[in-house]
C-alpha cells in the first residue's frame, strides 16, 4: 500500500479569520488483532501521532489510538496573522514519518 497524504488548505486567508484544514492519509491502520485468510495475525501498523505546525508553531498535536479507521481523516480550524507554511506530519509505529507542506498567503 502506498502511503499518500492529501491536504486541503486555502491558498489565502484574511488575518485572524478562521478557516478549515482537512487532511487524509491513505494508511491501512492495522491494529494487530485481525487475522488474514490463512488465520495468521496481521502485524500492527498504525499512525500513532499527527502534528501540524505553522511557521514553526504547533497548531495541532494528536496522539492517535489504534481504534482509528483506515485512511485517517483529520479536520480542524486555524487562523493566521502572517503568510507562511503549514507542515503536516504523520508518525507511524514502524518509525516512518510522512511529511507534507502547504503554503498560505494573506488575503
Amino acid at each position: 500500500m502506498s502511503i499518500s497524504p492529501r491536504i486541503r488548505v486555502p491558498g489565502s486567508a484574511a488575518a485572524g479569520e478562521a478557516f478549515t484544514i482537512k487532511t487524509k492519509i491513505k494508511h491501512a491502520m492495522e491494529t494487530g488483532r485481525r487475522k488474514n485468510n490463512e488465520g495468521e495475525t496481521v502485524p500492527r501498523h498504525v499512525i500513532e501521532r499527527f502534528t501540524c505546525e505553522f511557521n514553526g508553531e504547533t497548531v495541532v498535536d494528536l496522539v492517535v489510538d489504534g481504534g482509528v479507521s483506515s485512511d485517517p481523516f483529520f479536520e480542524f480550524d486555524a487562523a493566521i496573522d502572517e503568510a507562511g507554511e503549514f507542515v503536516f506530519k504523520w508518525y507511524d509505529d514502524t518509525g516512518e514519518v510522512y511529511t507534507e507542506t502547504k503554503a498560505i498567503e494573506l488575503a
